[in-house]
């Protein structure tokens, strides 16, 4: 089981944006498909207080229930990117 967790709706262009760069940065995480109906989601409300996606967990910083995906990318491009490229 990875480290970080993604709340993801297939189709969605804001997730698309965070896998690209989970997969850019090759991080391994874990993938939760939230149901399309916003009243259906509990699980991401649970964690992030909304029903909102893309959402991440990342157990090795203590992130829990972060939401926007510019927010998303900006955190792992800090937290694992490579800063000398």
């Amino acid at each position: 089981m990875a480290d970080i967790t993604l709340y993801d709706l297939p189709g969605c262009p804001f997730c698309a944006m965070v896998r690209t760069k989970l997969d850019e940065l090759e991080l391994d995480y874990d993938t939760i498909e939230v149901p399309r109906a916003h009243s259906e989601r509990t699980e991401v409300e649970k964690v992030s207080g909304q029903t909102g996606v893309p959402v991440i967990t990342d157990e090795a910083t203590g992130v829990e229930g972060m939401p926007e995906s510019s927010d998303i990318v900006e955190y792992l491009e800090e937290t694992y990117g490579d800063e000398t490229a």
